[in-house]
């Protein structure tokens, strides 16, 4: 029994250690939030109210903690975290200066493909 228990923390303790993002996806993932950060005067729209680039990114800071290792790659991070509320289920937006509106799971993608593709070059 001792040794199937050893067996079992030992072969979590290695699936747990894989899931964690590798560098280059940490970098990414970090990108992604920046991208946020940086907006000017945009509006983010969680749960019907809206915060400043600041406070959107610092949200999405801690939701990323908050997945811990389930957050193995970029993609997870715009799943799990920047997609939409854990809490309501309803989608993030980001409302724009001139008034355009996208949700944020399409923005991060978007900004995650121009990053893939400079990587690429």
């Amino acid at each position: 029994m001792r040794a199937a228990l050893s067996s079992f923390a030992l072969a979590l303790f290695t699936w747990t250690a894989a899931a964690a993002p590798n560098p280059v996806e940490a970098r990414k993932i970090e990108h992604l939030i920046a991208a946020v950060e940086q907006l000017q005067n945009a509006k983010f729209i969680r749960n019907g109210t809206a915060y400043d680039a600041r406070k959107a990114a610092d949200h999405l800071r801690l939701k990323l903690r908050e997945a811990g290792e389930r957050v193995a790659s970029a993609e997870d991070f715009i799943r799990l975290c920047g997609s939409r509320s854990s809490v309501s289920g309803k989608p993030y937006e980001i409302v724009f200066d001139d008034g355009k509106r996208m949700t944020s799971e399409a923005f991060l993608s978007a900004r995650l493909k121009e990053l893939q593709s400079s990587y690429e070059h």
